[in-house]
């Protein structure tokens, strides 16, 4: 069964089993989903009140970019999972000759990219989510602007988790332009950081 699919008492449990996954490049995606549907949240409880009718057209743009954000985090937080049991099944081929340590080899090494791949994806949409809540602080719903504040860190813990899930794999790729393609993480997280706390600053003060 998918994580996805699963009810929240059973992925936790599987989450703190001795299983190695699901495990924080899962937990990273999940965290970003969780900010991005609590973005829609606030968009939801602003968009109908005749109140916040000067917010009502922003919101509903930003209600439209969040939940494509949203959908692709979901998928994340399996794919994640499976990108780590191709390079645990890859590590299990056998070694006995030459010609299967080359074959275990280029099929280590691919399963490694996709596993790089499915975080440093995670990171770039986290950081979109981020980009699209900043869009409505202070112009949604005031009554849900700690929804926000939340949606920000949690978007913000999605960013930095999957960094070090990128991270931890960058010194087993190998191949010339590999790691090269994930250089710009750094800045990923940098740039992320300067907007969360920004959004954070502005959700705290206005409460």
């Amino acid at each position: 069964m998918k994580l996805i699919e699963m009810n929240l008492r059973d992925y936790l449990d599987v989450l703190k089993s001795e299983a190695p996954a699901p495990g924080g490049g899962s937990v990273s995606a999940l965290s970003g989903a969780q900010g991005a549907a609590l973005v829609s949240m606030v968009c939801e409880l602003t968009i109908p009140k005749e109140r916040y009718a000067e917010f009502k057209e922003l919101c509903q743009s930003v209600r439209e970019e969040i939940l494509e954000i949203y959908e692709r985090l979901t998928l994340s937080i399996d794919e994640d999972t499976e990108a780590f049991s191709k390079v645990s099944a890859a590590m299990k081929l056998p070694k006995e000759s030459d010609e299967e340590k080359a074959v275990r080899s280029q099929v280590i090494q691919e399963a490694t990219v996709t596993a790089t791949e499915v975080p440093y994806k995670v990171m770039e949409l986290c950081l979109a989510g981020l980009e699209t809540t900043a869009r409505i602080v202070g112009r949604s719903n005031p009554n849900a602007a700690s929804d926000l504040g939340v949606a920000d860190l949690n978007l913000l813990a999605g960013v930095k988790g999957a960094y070090l899930n990128v991270m931890i794999n960058l010194p087993s790729l190998k191949g010339e332009g590999v790691k090269e393609r994930f250089a710009d993480a750094g800045e990923i997280v940098e740039t992320a950081q300067a907007i969360a706390e920004k959004i954070y600053a502005e959700v705290a003060a206005s409460l």
